[in-house]
């Protein structure tokens, strides 16, 4: 038998060594195209702001978030891996037309919010370089646009989002250790906390698994063909190890921004982290937390165009380059907005976030059903385990509870 595939970014044959190499490079990526999609300007805002307001208590709500983020994750990537199809195909074999109301969902927030990632990216220019930030702005989407332009755009796009969360990682820890925060503490707290608030928690969970974020890796699987009952075990560690990475980030972040707070340092309200960054190390901390800012907004601008567009990938069948051009045009008209308008309009925001908040119990319902009903012929016979399932019903429950809070939020536009 000629043991040779086709390798998806390129099209090349590729013999069994090469192609075992490349399944294992694109779980790395898509795995880190989740991390760092969640790995956003609003991430690393909320962390700073949440240790300043719990201090070590928040170290539990990042555990308990991390915990119900991993059940969401098993069974979106579990479902769409096995079933070898995008969200939205896969909500229309459901209910025909769901997953055209679900695209339309992601495709809106995901436009919105990227204007922001933009931004972040522009903030992260300025603060290593003192560049005017519509200038960084710019620059930045020509970068990510070159990403989707390159002729092997897939492994581009793989190592991109792999080495600039590797960077951000590595930064971040040494900002941990820096900081000399009261690990002990934080420790004892993670297990054993003096406060427990369940609005934090929650929003870190739709942070970290709302809206476009959700199907970011899963759909690179489905992209990179690694898909199918045979590789059950490869879909559920990437899952798992993509949200540990994520929550690895927020641990050392939250640790490094807690050894300021501790020592009684007041956060900015301007820029929080940066203050903290600043203090810990001096002009090298705010060049440092730029750093850290960029990739993690260059990243997101990478993952929010990839996933958004991928929602419409029926309509670019065929062709990969038609699809990356959509990208190109994505980041395009992002950009331009960002430039117009200087940041995302708070009101635009607002509703972005409402819709973020129902694509996850709408998203996940369809995820849960195709389990539970149509394992025969979508998962093509795969036995569901039952634990899993049930665990996803519960969190569903808490998907509905976040969904009805993000409405609130129109409600105090008017």
């Amino acid at each position: 038998m000629n043991d040779t595939t086709t390798n998806e970014p390129t099209g090349r044959p590729v013999a069994g060594g090469a192609r075992a190499a490349a399944g294992k490079g694109a779980l790395l990526g898509a795995m880190f195209l989740m991390a760092t999609s969640a790995i956003g300007p609003g991430f690393i805002t909320q962390t700073t702001v949440f240790t300043e307001q719990m201090g070590a208590a928040f170290a539990f709500a990042i555990l308990l978030s991390i915990l119900v983020d991993i059940a969401v994750q098993l069974n979106v990537w579990r479902v769409i891996g096995l079933a070898g199809m995008h969200a939205q195909d896969l909500a229309n074999k459901v209910i025909p037309g769901a997953g055209w109301f679900l695209a339309v969902l992601v495709f809106l927030g995901g436009l919105v919010f990227n204007i922001g990632n933009i931004g972040g990216t522009a903030l992260g220019m300025n603060a290593m370089f003192g560049l005017d930030v519509k200038a960084g702005g710019a620059i930045s989407a020509v970068i990510a646009i070159g990403v989707f332009l390159s002729k092997r755009a897939g492994v581009a796009m793989d190592r991109i989002v792999v080495v600039l969360g590797a960077v951000m990682i590595g930064m971040v820890l040494f900002a941990a250790i820096a900081s000399d925060p009261p690990a002990g503490d934080a420790l004892k707290q993670t297990v054993l906390p003096d406060d427990v608030d369940f609005l934090i928690i929650t929003t870190l969970i739709g942070g970290t698994v709302g809206g476009y974020i959700t199907y970011a890796g899963a759909h690179r699987l489905v992209d990179s063909g690694i898909t199918g009952p045979e590789q059950v075990k490869m879909i559920s560690r990437g899952s798992i190890t993509g949200i540990l990475v994520t929550g690895v980030m927020r641990a050392l972040l939250f640790l490094a921004i807690l050894g300021v707070v501790a020592g009684g340092v007041a956060l900015g309200d301007d820029n929080p982290t940066a203050t903290a960054f600043e203090h810990v190390m001096g002009d090298a901390g705010v060049r440092i937390f730029g750093v850290i800012l960029w990739a993690a907004s260059i990243t997101s601008v990478v993952g929010a165009s990839y996933t958004s567009v991928s929602f419409f990938s029926g309509a670019l069948k065929g062709s990969d380059r038609k699809r990356n051009y959509a990208v190109v045009a994505f980041i395009a008209v992002c950009a331009v907005a960002f430039l117009a308008l200087g940041k995302a309009p708070v009101t635009l925001l607002v509703l972005a976030g409402a819709l973020n908040g129902l694509i996850l119990p709408v998203g996940l319902a369809v995820i849960l059903w195709v389990a539970f009903r149509r394992s025969g012929d979508l998962l093509h016979g795969y036995r569901y385990p039952q634990w899993l399932l049930v665990v996803g019903v519960l969190v569903w429950a808490l998907t509905i509870y976040l969904g009805w809070e993000s409405l609130g939020g129109i409600k105090e536009l008017w």
